[in-house]
């Protein structure tokens, strides 16, 4: 008997997928009035009707009984027609692998063939069989659509020990050599890289230039192992060369004058550049003279010296960043010279780094947007208006500030997902992606992305934007994040971009503490994309990604029945805390929404030096010149988002200006399509 489909409910049709318009007009010159057409709060089409699966308890216990060893087929036979069941006999044969014969495994494999469970197992069979030693049921399970470097590895040796060393397979050997870019390669690859120099395939050239790419790595252990095979010579230099890389030695002073012994000393400066940038600059003369050092050379250890130095705000920082020859800076680099000069207030100094940049990255809003408040800063009022009027024609948080600089509406130009009843009905039966969606429901994530993969690969771009669709109806937000694309169409779909669920509760928690409740929604945006079971590396749970202590501690202060730690998986509960957390970090910083997030992701004493440093600084500059990256992105992000948001929850938004200094009793702002956007 074939699987049934699990049961889906659409309830949609081609008209529910109404666009929403975006005005097609002759392009207005940047200093002109940017928008032409005015957008409204999205609509709710007819929604599609989330899966239902009655059975979804019982596969929920058959995996589990499986992954515990307890499964006995027979007391779930009533399950061997439902679509999953194929991952509960995987999750018996994982739990068993090193057991399961050679026979069971070629069945499995060969029944869902071309399916991502037979891919996930065919890669635990091939590494059970490689442990086993069991060159010929690997080399029968072989598929040349696996990626992994490892098992890559496992098969050629599982040939070499079968006698089957042919010219391919000295070309196959060469290829992952030659494609490891100085990194590390698994241990499986060894007896491999062994035959392969006892047959003479393994040049001496091959291995000085993946020592060349270990150095730039800074990989000394890769550059010794890749040197082992060399005449004794060369092989002592190459120890040397490494040993630099480790830690710089005067013995480098008498290495040969080559570009390789240049490279390697430029390298390991630069590397010690980025833990002691005055001592890297105190060696660099001698080095740099004793080898004949070219600009390039300089450039790239003085690269990391500045980098190193300004990321830190320390007082050599200008000095560094000029000493960097010009050909060595990338986009990197003049943004933190930009950086630089605005940590000291020395507005000019910012705005002839942001025009050293080149055109592509001087056009990104964030630096249309920060050239006009310099250009307004020294005096250049029409500079200032026309570079306004360019960022904000971008949705983006810079794009957002300019737009209130110049009194314009918040430009926006949302799009929704078109297609006919018929392409729904295609998209939505697809039964890799009911796998998904099941997989997905019953918390098995890794599982149901494999799944998913499998559905949407050979999906057009409106059927991947309606299974989003698909997978939101089902609670599945993060699709919207990891499934669409950057192109300026896809992030036009700012309904499955900027889900929004639980807003009954996001609206109570953040009027009960006095907070904005677009900036709540941002949050969760930002920190699990509405995942309620997300879980962090340092164990920040739920929603809003709140550590248990903060958890507990904040249920005492407002008086909250603690429920432990799985509490924090509960959406209303987790609201209920981040919320009120979010008003003690308000409270606690001032009335700074800013400060706060910065605090939220960061930690507080981070926040502390950066407020010690550049202390009245405006908020835009402040934010620019945090100098971690993740939280500077992660600030702006928020804010950016909290303005959706606003659209999103009233049809209008709070003023960025007035939100990002607390106020939010300020006017609100409208949207609007500019003219000439699509």
């Amino acid at each position: 008997m074939l699987p049934r489909p699990l049961p889906i409910v659409l309830a949609a049709l081609a008209t529910s997928f109404a666009t929403i318009a975006c005005a097609q007009s002759t392009p207005v010159p940047p200093a002109q009035q940017v928008a032409s057409a005015p957008v409204q709060k999205p609509r709710p089409g007819a929604p599609i009707k989330p899966q239902v699966d009655p059975r979804q308890a019982r596969v929920a216990a058959a995996i589990q009984a499986a992954e515990l060893g307890n499964f006995d087929a027979t007391s779930y036979g009533d399950l061997a027609d439902h679509p999953l069941y194929r991952w509960v006999e995987y999750a018996s044969l994982r739990r068993n692998i090193d057991d399961v014969t050679e026979a069971r495994a070629t069945d499995f494999l060969q029944r869902y063939k071309g399916e991502a469970v037979a891919e996930e197992f065919r890669e635990l069979w091939l590494a059970a069989s490689a442990r086993r030693e069991d060159p010929a049921a690997f080399l029968k399970a072989w598929d040349d659509e696996v990626t992994s470097t490892k098992l890559r590895c496992a098969r050629l040796d599982a040939q070499r020990t079968l006698g089957r060393t042919n010219a391919q397979w000295t070309s196959d050997a060469q290829a992952i050599w030659n494609g490891s870019e100085g990194k590390s390669l698994p241990d499986d690859c060894d007896p491999v890289f062994n035959a392969l120099a006892e047959r003479g395939g393994l040049t001496d050239a091959m291995r000085w230039q993946r020592i060349e790419e270990a150095a730039n790595e800074w990989q000394p252990g890769v550059m010794r192992a890749s040197a082992r095979g060399l005449p004794a010579d060369q092989q002592a230099l190459a120890d040397d060369y490494a040993a630099f890389i480790d830690a710089p030695h005067p013995r480098a002073l008498s290495w040969p004058k080559t570009d390789r012994s240049r490279l390697v000393a430029s390298q390991g400066l630069a590397k010690l550049g980025k833990a002691d940038p005055d001592r890297a600059e105190a060696l660099l003369p001698q080095y740099a003279s004793a080898l004949g050092f070219t600009e390039a050379d300089r450039g790239r250890a003085m690269y990391m010296i500045a980098l190193w130095t300004v990321a830190s705000y320390l007082p050599d920082s200008e000095r560094r960043l000029n000493a960097v020859p010009a050909a060595s800076y990338d986009p990197r680099l003049h943004e933190w010279r930009v950086r630089e000069a605005m940590s000291r207030s020395d507005w000019p100094a910012a705005l002839v780094a942001i025009r050293k940049m080149g055109d592509e990255q001087r056009s990104d809003s964030t630096y249309e947007y920060f050239e006009g408040r310099l250009a307004e800063l020294t005096g250049d009022k029409a500079t200032a208006r026309a570079r306004y009027a360019a960022a904000a024609r971008e949705p983006e948080f810079h794009g957002f500030l300019a737009a209130d600089r110049i009194d314009q509406p918040y430009a926006l130009c949302p799009w929704e997902v078109q297609a006919d009843a018929a392409t729904l009905a295609t998209v939505a039966n697809n039964p890799a992606l009911q796998r998904a969606i099941g997989l997905h429901l019953l918390g098995r994530h890794g599982w149901a992305v494999e799944e998913w993969a499998e559905a949407t690969e050979g999906f057009s771009d409106t059927q991947r934007q309606l299974a989003v669709k698909i997978a939101q109806a089902n609670g599945w937000f993060d699709r919207a994040v990891f499934a669409l694309g950057s192109g300026p169409r896809e992030r036009q779909l700012y309904t499955l971009r900027f889900p929004l669920h639980h807003d009954a509760t996001i609206r109570r928690e953040a009027e009960r503490n006095a907070i904005d409740p677009a900036w709540v929604a941002a949050e969760i945006r930002a920190e699990s994309i509405f995942n309620p079971k997300a879980r962090s590396g340092a164990n920040a749970m739920g929603l809003m990604q709140v550590l248990p202590a903060t958890g507990a501690a904040v249920a005492r202060r407002i008086g909250q029945p603690w429920g432990g730690t799985q509490s924090l998986y509960d959406a209303d509960t987790n609201i209920v805390l981040g919320t009120a957390y979010l008003r003690q970090m308000l409270d606690e910083y001032g009335n700074k929404p800013y400060f706060a997030m910065a605090g939220y992701n960061a930690g507080p004493t981070p926040l502390a030096r950066w407020q010690s440093q550049r202390p009245g600084m405006d908020p835009d500059f402040w934010i620019e010149t945090i100098s971690y990256a993740e939280t500077r992105d992660y600030v702006a992000r928020v804010l950016a988002f909290s303005v959706i948001y606003d659209w999103l929850l009233d049809g209008d938004a709070l003023r960025l200006s007035d939100r990002i200094e607390g106020r939010t009793d300020g006017p609100r702002k409208q949207f609007e399509c500019p003219a000439g956007s699509s």
